[in-house]
Order: C-alpha cells, then structure tokens, then sequence
C-alpha cells in the first residue's frame, strides 16, 4: 500500500504525523510528506486512521 499528500491542499496541520508518525513526517516548506513507501505492514491501520483524520482530506492511501 501506498499513502499519497497533496502538498497543494495540505494546512500543516501535523494530525496525520501525530496520528500515524511511521508513515508521515513534515518536509522543509513545513508540509506533510510520506516518509515510508510503501507503508509497513503494522502501519496501515494507522495511515488510514490519519488520512481519514485529515481535515482537508488531501491524504489517500492506494493499493
């Protein structure tokens, strides 16, 4: 599985780091990024969990 953000719509709001910090991180312009790709195993539960957490819902995560 792999976890996408859209770095356009993105609020720096750290929740999906705060949420799932395997999987997210914040990149130097102080956005999201996805720093595990693809997702562990043991994540995935956790990176839904922060995509669905998203309040401007600009996380998804794919096959």
């Amino acid at each position: 599985m792999k976890a996408i953000v859209d770095q356009e719509g993105c609020i720096a709001c750290t929740l999906c780091v705060s949420v799932c910090p395997e999987v997210f991180g914040m990149n130097a312009e102080g956005k999201s990024q996805v720093i595990a790709d693809p997702i562990p195993p043991d994540s995935v539960e956790q990176a839904r969990e922060a995509a669905g957490s998203c309040p401007v819902s600009v996380i998804s995560i794919t096959d």
